[in-house]
């Protein structure tokens, strides 16, 4: 028997955490299998990589069990004559993975974090999968806001939005009434944009774990006679295709509309032409080269609960006429510009940082996650956030700072028909 610790992975394209401990008993490893005990061919739960792409992990905070002893809760380190401490605006991914890295420097410093929802801890890349798991909005969580700052002693503004800062007197402007800081980290995110042609109030765009629980529960509430939802998915990029893939195999008929010839404009024409061949057996109709001219409810009142759903009709600039109960915006990324113009933040598609140290180049201020950019990149990734997180909070730490390389990893297409590699 090996009594050895149970160790864990992560996955370097998504940012998964195998717990040997925990196992994967939906893709038949039982709890206690050991890493090398893995077959080469086991596929992430997330993304779909191998095995060959997860290499170790160990938590920031080492033997902390989890135990909300760990450090001090936030409001005793203000009191300790440490100043205003760190402010972290944003409550995702990179927020906490910064949370984490400085608790595992300094116990004590004073965090506040002010985000716009409640700062539950998930895995990003879940909402593109979770529909063919049949995960609900309710097991996405892997923590809650308030027990995570508790656990790590942040102080937690939730629902709060970040409104302006002002530079000289180093305070933040928040709904929920203005914050000091010593030092200031965007870790904000970027939003999913509107689309030409789509009323917002009748379009679902799908980037964070609200949105996702909001369409679940249309979704659920079906179409006409009973049927399942007809969807409409404007953009076939990488959300885009993932999530007509998804939603097609959960039984819903697609439409997926594209202003390029042909679905994921990124990849190879052979990689394109391979995923319809694979999409063939589904209900998935791709229409390319198209725009959407206007989208208008059919039927007054759409419902509110748990009625069928209103349909509504979209023309295409072809004139094509399609009927749905659920429109989808996936046409991309845009980063909030906002506090980066106040702080006096260069930009080029994002919050502009070195490659190397990742400063913003104003004092005081510094920023990670999918609101950056590198040479005019945005870095919308999971897997370097960590990474980032290490840097930045060496820097507020007063530590050393490790080289952070500033490569992008390959893009995982999670379609499970056919999952691809392209190339960053």
């Amino acid at each position: 028997m090996n009594t050895a610790a149970y160790r864990k992975c992560i996955c370097r394209a998504c940012g998964h955490v195998y717990d040997e401990a925990a196992g994967d008993p939906d893709g038949g490893l039982a709890p206690g299998t050991r890493f090398e005990d893995i077959p080469d061919d086991w596929a992430c739960p997330l993304c779909g990589v191998t095995k060959a792409d997860f290499e170790p992990y160990e938590s920031p905070i080492a033997g902390t069990g989890g135990s909300s002893a760990i450090v001090a809760p936030w409001y005793r380190a203000l009191g300790a004559g440490s100043g205003a401490g760190v402010v972290i605006v944003g409550g995702g991914t990179a927020a906490w993975a910064l949370v984490e890295q400085i608790r595992s420097i300094d116990s004590t410093k004073p965090i506040t974090m002010v985000s716009a929802c409640k700062a539950d801890r998930y895995d990003k890349p879940r909402l593109s999968v979770a529909f063919k798991q049949g995960a609900s909005a309710a097991s996405l969580p892997l923590e809650s806001g308030p027990a995570a700052a508790a656990r790590l002693g942040v102080r937690l503004m939730a629902c709060a939005t970040a409104v302006g800062l002002s530079m000289e007197s180093r305070r933040l402007r928040t709904t929920r009434g203005t914050v000091r800081f010593d030092e200031l980290v965007l870790a904000h995110g970027a939003l999913a944009q509107t689309c030409d042609g789509l009323p917002p109030e009748l379009t679902w765009r799908i980037n964070d774990l609200q949105a996702y629980t909001g369409l679940r529960q249309a979704l659920a509430r079906g179409g006409q006679a009973g049927g399942k939802a007809r969807v409409v998915i404007v953009g076939a990029g990488l959300v885009g295709c993932e999530l007509a893939n998804d939603l097609a195999l959960a039984g819903h008929p697609v439409t997926l509309l594209e202003r390029s010839q042909r679905p994921l404009p990124m990849a190879t024409e052979e990689q394109s032409a391979a995923l319809l061949k694979a999409w063939k057996p589904l209900a998935i109709e791709f229409v390319g080269h198209t725009s959407v001219q206007s989208c208008c409810a059919i039927q007054s009142g759409a419902a509110k609960d748990s009625s069928p759903l209103a349909a509504m009709e979209l023309i295409l600039g072809s004139g094509r006429r399609l009927q749905a109960e659920v429109v989808i915006s996936a046409v991309g990324l845009s980063t909030p510009s906002r506090l980066a113009q106040q702080a006096g933040l260069q930009w080029n598609k994002g919050i502009a940082v070195d490659r190397r140290t990742l400063a913003t180049g104003v004092p005081y201020v510094h920023a990670l996650g999918d609101c950056v950019s590198i040479d005019g990149k945005p870095q919308r990734f999971i897997e370097p956030i960590r990474r980032q997180a290490r840097v930045v909070a060496a820097r507020l730490c007063g530590q050393p700072l490790p080289g952070y390389d500033s490569a992008l990893p390959p893009i995982r297409v999670k379609t499970s028909s056919l999952p691809l590699t392209l190339a960053a």
